[in-house]
């Protein structure tokens, strides 16, 4: 197997770590939230406990902007290795090259794609924690 080929498939694997880690805490958010939520619903319990599912959220929303972050970082990478030489090839996996060609993990925790997600999710949160303070 040639090196150029062997190279892109460990940055592509790389990719797909990030995209899975990416789904996985989007999954992890609903499901705590939604845990919070079935906590709070008891009678006996304060709602500011609804605020306690704003910290996981968050902390979610942040560590998504960082794996698309670091997605981009890799696809800039295998961009750059499929134009190379195959005598050029070095097997590298830094992307620190890359960083001025992408965005930076804030801007990307805000972009459009993740903001759909999570935004309507903390909105929620607030609106239940809204909800039960005028209903209890």
């Amino acid at each position: 197997m040639n090196k150029k080929l062997k190279h892109l498939e460990m940055i592509q694997a790389v990719i797909s770590r990030m995209a899975g880690n990416s789904f996985l805490l989007k999954g992890w958010s609903i499901t705590l939230t939604a845990a919070v939520f079935a906590l709070a619903s008891n009678k006996d319990s304060h709602a500011l406990l609804v605020l306690v599912a704003l910290l996981p959220v968050i902390m979610f929303w942040w560590l998504d902007g960082f794996f698309l972050h670091q997605e981009r970082l890799f696809r800039k990478l295998y961009d750059h290795v499929r134009l190379l030489e195959e005598d050029k090839i070095d097997f590298s996996m830094d992307t620190s090259p890359f960083q001025d060609s992408v965005k930076t993990v804030s801007q990307v925790t805000w972009s459009t794609t993740l903001k759909k997600f999570h935004l309507p999710i903390v909105t929620i949160v607030g609106f239940v924690f809204i909800l039960l303070l005028i209903y209890r």
